[in-house]
């Protein structure tokens, strides 16, 4: 299969989390799309909120590129597949610029510049200078010489206090080669809201629109825009996706029950993107306002999201309780990811000790009264044929959430490991054709 060339591409990445990527990238994508840029956006890593935000700062669907998780050919696939017809293709990085897994994956540790080599695609950083001067430059610097495979195009200084301490650092640029594209000055204003998981949902942000057209007005005015777009360059040459494999999973059934709101909003797009090139159909359904999964479906997928914040609504929807039920007692295939699983089990203590009780497909009970944090990338070999493929296939993920398991007696579903090949004791659950884990798939190994 032929796939025409991919237009040119940057990165905008930092030197640490906090510094103000995600706040510059929604800005620049918004200003761009502003002056009439088709802007194809993307996300280094595995992450599903800032995807949110993306889609609507560019008025265009945002992928995933995750190079722990997916191999060199599905990361160019996805790449030369999502920026058809567009004109310019930016992606948000990770952490810091360096920074990702423990150990490799199937196309590097998931980092922006393991990205950033792979698609020859330049990196502007975004500088957090509060609190320093010259050292910014140094920072910058450090950056640029690490690796000989990642080139770093300029930076964007961020929160600065005035004009002033502008002046202070910019020469330190100057002398050692790095253009300044720009720089924000402080403001609250601009900073988006947070919670547990990280930003609160676009769909939740009541002033969203308001959010990034301030944004977008601060960076126009700010950063030179035109010499941001010129420096996208791009992928090198040869490096093509004609023969690249597929993403690796395959559609769970040919007519997909997907649960999409606020509870349940963690769908990576290039999944669902992927069962549709395969022919499946995709019939969404909102569990918050207790509509049960189409009833024709053969398959029904519960993502992940936030059911513990919602937790009395979710046990009161008995429309939406009942069909998952009867879908089961039917031999319909479901499968639930991380807060899906849960809602599968019997039920969700909350981070206030109140107990909702969920479907009652799994003995699985889980809390929120005592948070604890687990996260990383994941490699799991499925234990019994379900929704994510056939026994003994590889899945590549990763695992994000605050919920204590309280309980469990299932089948297990997994035999999952993390980055460094350390056996992760969740193994999530199978009863009969309902299966779930607290893994965030992203991508397989391809058949």
């Amino acid at each position: 299969m032929t796939i025409a060339a991919a237009p040119k591409g940057l990165i905008i990445a930092a030197p640490r989390s906090g510094a103000g990527k995600t706040t510059v990238t929604l800005g620049v994508m918004r200003a761009l799309v502003r002056r009439g840029t088709r802007v194809a956006p993307f996300k280094c890593g595995p992450d599903y909120i800032d995807l949110a935000f993306h889609a609507a700062a560019a008025k265009r669907a945002s992928t995933n590129l995750d190079g722990w998780a997916m191999s060199a050919p599905q990361l160019l696939r996805l790449v030369h597949e999502t920026t058809a017809e567009t004109d310019l293709a930016i992606v948000e990085g990770v952490m810091g610029l360096f920074d990702g897994a423990a150990a490799p994956g199937r196309s590097g540790r998931g980092s922006a510049a393991d990205l950033a080599a792979l698609l020859s695609w330049p990196v502007i950083l975004v500088i957090d200078v509060s609190g320093q001067t010259e050292t910014a430059a140094a920072v910058a610097l450090g950056c640029a010489r690490y690796r000989d495979d990642v080139r770093l195009a300029g930076v964007i200084l961020n929160r600065v206090a005035r004009e002033r301490h502008r002046s202070m650092i910019e020469p330190a640029f100057d002398r050692i080669g790095i253009k300044v594209l720009g720089a924000l000055p402080r403001d609250d204003s601009l900073v988006l809201p947070e919670r547990h998981l990280g930003l609160v949902q676009a769909q939740e942000t009541a002033d969203i629109e308001a959010r990034l057209e301030r944004l977008a007005d601060k960076i126009a005015s700010t950063t030179d825009l035109g010499a941001i777009a010129a420096l996208a360059q791009p992928i090198a040459s040869g490096r093509h996706a004609d023969d690249a494999d597929d993403i690796g999973i395959q559609p769970p059934g040919q007519r997909i029950a997907i649960a999409s709101d606020a509870a349940f909003s963690f769908t990576y797009p290039h999944l669902v993107q992927h069962w549709r090139a395969r022919g499946a159909e995709i019939v969404p359904f909102s569990p918050l306002a207790d509509e049960a999964p189409d009833a024709l479906a053969d398959a029904i997928w519960l993502p992940g999201g936030y059911p513990e914040l919602h937790g009395a609504r979710l046990s009161a929807a008995r429309r939406f309780i009942g069909g998952l039920r009867n879908a089961a007692t039917r031999g319909v295939r479901i499968h639930g990811e991380c807060g899906g699983y849960m809602v599968l089990g019997q039920g969700i203590e909350d981070a206030g000790g109140h107990r909702h009780e969920m479907a009652g497909l799994f003995s699985l009970e889980t809390s929120f009264a005592k948070r604890r944090l687990h996260l990383g990338y994941r490699r799991a070999r499925l234990l019994a044929d379900c929704g994510l493929g056939l026994r003994g296939a590889v899945v590549h993920g990763h695992e994000f959430h605050y919920a204590s398991i309280v309980s469990e007696g299932d089948e297990p579903l997994i035999d999952c490991h993390d980055a460094l090949g350390v056996s992760i004791a969740a193994r999530g659950a199978r009863r009969g054709t309902v299966s779930g884990s607290f893994l965030h798939v992203i991508a397989g190994d391809a058949l």
